[in-house]
């Protein structure tokens, strides 16, 4: 398990030297400043390369970029609208470009109009410490009266529509104000900001577009990109809808296992893989992300590992950002799985056999309070969870528990 680190650049708040204090092994990046549908160049990747490889007083950081995350879809690929053939062309280059400059692994995504949704950023909990949160009475709240979108309230069942009533005639302008913004955030630093008017003519360009055919959208993207990748010798791995349920009346086709098992055989080149993030899938009670993980092993080659608290038993719930050994996951088993899958590949002579991960999303704890880092990205939080990760990762390695095994 490569043990890897999130970094937005030269604004993240959190450094590279904060990385390298806190024993990160590399780094996961992207070019947050380029916009959608552009192509990513080679100054560009070896400017971000430079960055990572610099401190703050100028000497050489031990730290290399591992991991893209993200190369964006854009919406045209993803609706098959407008200039999304020229899209494409555009990603396969950037893809070249950066497989030149030494990269290999690249996670994307295929989620419509927004990456992640939340209605908390900064929820605190009994300790003191803040997290992430999805509050389904909140978001039901922005989307019925707020968004105001057609058939909003069809979506959620009659309790939770008259609970979200009862909350909106509660809320103040700021509070509403701030909601609003919570749910549009979408993915930290990236180049898009949408407001509730943007929003809407997004999911205006959905209405036509069923699951089934966002599903074959996304394979012919991926047959398109994934033969050159496999000719590159890169990995492409698909993270999970966030969070894993329908939304806003868009369809969602990366929640499941059996979403992923339609993608991967329907594209069937090592090449085509998957980002196997414990809190996105975790966030559904149905799935369980340790046995999804030993499902799709073989084509798992990025990890987030990050637990997350279900509140209820429906698929669509509450969820909050706990800490990294507790929620709906059993961390233990995850990275005792990890493990084996990659005793397995090295038995095989896999080169990919240590599959990178990063300890994804933290909660604000300590001197994290006030240093304003992306949401869900503090440094003594994330690196909490990375010691208890790595703490894991060692003691299933050491020859006392692998003897074991």
């Amino acid at each position: 398990m490569r043990q890897t680190w999130r970094w937005f650049g030269p604004k993240d708040r959190v450094s590279i030297d904060d990385m390298m204090q806190a024993g990160v092994e590399g780094v996961v990046s992207a070019l947050h400043h380029v916009p959608t549908g552009a192509i990513w160049t080679p100054e560009e990747i070896a400017q971000r390369q430079r960055e990572i490889g610099t401190r703050k007083d100028g000497r050489g950081s031990s730290l290399v970029w591992d991991v893209v995350e993200s190369l964006p879809v854009s919406e045209d690929i993803k609706k098959q609208k407008g200039d999304w053939k020229a899209h494409i062309e555009t990603w396969k280059t950037s893809m070249r470009n950066l497989s030149e400059a030494g990269l290999e692994t690249i996670c994307y995504n295929f989620m419509p109009v927004l990456d992640w949704t939340r209605t908390d950023l900064a929820w605190e909990r009994p300790s003191g410490a803040r997290c992430m949160r999805f509050d389904l009475i909140d978001f039901a709240a922005f989307d019925i009266h707020i968004l105001e979108r057609a058939g909003a309230a069809e979506s959620f069942p009659d309790a939770v529509v008259a609970e979200a009533a009862e909350r909106f005639a509660k809320m103040d302008d700021a509070r509403k104000e701030q909601l609003a913004g919570n749910v549009v955030f979408g993915l930290p630093g990236a180049a898009e900001k949408f407001s509730l008017a943007d929003v809407k003519l997004h999911l205006a360009e959905y209405d036509n577009i069923s699951e089934a055919q966002l599903q074959q959208h996304m394979i012919d993207f991926l047959s398109e990109v994934t033969p050159l990748a496999e000719e590159l010798g890169m990995r492409l791995c698909c993270h999970p809808d966030d969070p894993p349920f329908p939304l806003l009346g868009l369809p969602r086709i990366m929640s499941t296992e059996a979403h992923y098992r339609k993608i991967l055989d329907a594209v069937d080149l090592r090449a085509n893989g998957v980002t196997l993030c414990t809190g996105s899938l975790g966030a559904r009670p149905d799935n369980n992300p340790v046995e999804i993980f030993k499902a799709l092993a073989d084509r798992v080659h990025f990890l987030h590992l990050r637990n997350v608290s279900i509140e209820g038993t429906e698929v669509m719930n509450s969820l909050y950002e706990d800490e990294h050994l507790s929620g709906h996951t059993d961390m233990v088993a995850m990275v005792a799985a990890v493990v084996a899958e990659e005793r397995r590949r090295k038995d095989e002579g896999r080169a990919d056999w240590s599959i990178p991960f990063r300890p994804d999303h933290g909660q604000d704890i300590l001197d994290d309070i006030g240093r304003e880092a992306q949401p869900g990205y503090p440094a003594i939080g994330r690196l909490k969870g990375l010691a208890e990760l790595r703490g894991l990762y060692r003691a299933f390695e050491h020859e006392l528990v692998a003897g074991k095994a």
